[in-house]
């Protein structure tokens, strides 16, 4: 199947629109209140909880660093803007809803999704908590987020548990979709060939330095399945060369044991993402008529949305042994490391592999990007 390539007509795949969104000067300060909670935090970023003065509303405020390693990124943070702006209509991307700036930060003022990582549903100490039929209607939120992105020519390259958020746990909310600074934009014309991600959710292209496609998301939308339904990670390894191994020799572990509790639907559904050919990949649209994901009723394609003000913070669990290899998140281009998180549980005793903005680990290849015409 025919998939879209990077634009050469964009800077390195990236948006080159002016926000629509005003950049306010004003002092963020005056207008917001800083909780203790803290979401996230990297080299670049710090995200924390705030609220609003003249409303009470609850938020995560983003704080990105304009000057990276002595690089003006400023034009990649405003990337990042148009990409939210683009998805504002779709129910499955966090909503921005303000931006500040000052001498050295530009401040994203992003919806607070209650839930936390969808990656908590992933351990195996709640494997009790949600049902196969939860899994599905999250994974069908996911590609529905996917399949809007891809039909507006955005692919977002770092989907993975920790960056897919929960609007309310108790009950089971909706997904948002966050943490666009990898996000490249598409066309026909040119192909854009990057090492970026996270080691155990790269598609084998990334590794084997070919060109990416909508095709890239679609392996990690196959990932996140696989470690909602098992409670495993389906590639990492002992160290992150055994972990490049296995992803680029496809080795999935579909034993009874492992699957013992996945349908064979489910089973299906993976099977046909975890393919080495990004060709072979369905699309998010064909993902979406997939009979795993029409057998159960989801009460219409959209799942209301729980109040979050209703809903207990996620519960925090000790994290296996294999998930404290943290890996780097990379990016080519001279801002590298794009280190941030919309929204992450606030407990910092328990920064990990999921909450952890780890450069400890070196990427696959020396950082690259080629614009191929």
């Amino acid at each position: 199947m025919a998939r879209r390539r990077f634009d050469c007509r964009s800077i390195s795949g990236m948006l080159t629109t002016a926000p629509q969104t005003p950049i306010k000067m004003e002092n963020f300060n005056n207008f917001y209140t800083l909780t203790p909670k803290e979401l996230g935090r990297g080299k670049f970023a710090v995200v924390r909880q705030c609220i609003s003065k003249s409303t009470g509303q609850e938020y995560a405020a983003k704080f990105l660093k304009k000057r990276r390693r002595g690089q003006d990124c400023r034009a990649e943070i405003l990337h990042e803007i148009a990409v939210l702006e683009l998805a504002t209509s779709c129910p499955h991307v966090i909503n921005l809803h303000e931006v500040y700036e000052n001498a050295s930060e530009i401040i994203l003022i992003l919806e607070y999704a209650a839930g936390g990582e969808i990656f908590n549903l992933c351990l195996p100490e709640l494997a009790e908590m949600v049902s196969e039929n939860d899994i599905s209607r999250l994974i069908k939120q996911i590609l529905e987020g996917v399949y809007y992105l891809h039909q507006n020519n955005i692919v977002h390259l770092d989907l993975k548990p920790q960056n897919i958020l929960l609007s309310s746990v108790y009950p089971l909310g909706d997904i948002k979709i966050v943490d666009f600074g990898m996000s490249r934009k598409i066309g026909n014309t040119c192909e854009l060939r990057e090492i970026m991600g996270t080691p155990e959710y790269l598609a084998p292209e990334i590794l084997n330095y070919d060109p990416i496609t909508t095709a890239t998301d679609m392996w990690n939308v196959g990932v996140i399945a696989y470690m909602l339904l098992t409670h495993t990670s389906p590639f990492v390894g002992e160290d992150n060369q055994e972990t490049y191994l296995n992803i680029s020799q496809v080795n999935v572990d579909y034993s009874k044991e492992t699957f013992s509790s996945v349908s064979q639907l489910a089973t299906d559904f993976i099977q046909r993402l975890l393919v080495k050919n990004p060709e072979s990949r369905p699309s998010a649209e064909t993902c979406l008529a997939h009979s795993w994901l029409q057998q159960w009723d989801f009460g219409g394609l959209i799942h209301p949305e729980e109040t979050r003000s209703s809903s207990p913070p996620v519960q925090d669990h000790p994290v296996r042994a294999s998930e404290e290899k943290a890996a780097r998140s990379c990016c080519s281009g001279p801002c590298g490391n794009r280190e941030d998180k919309e929204n992450i549980p606030e407990d910092g005793s328990m920064v990990s592999k999921r909450f952890r903005f780890d450069d400890s680990l070196p990427s696959p290849h020396e950082l690259v990007s080629d614009l191929l015409c």
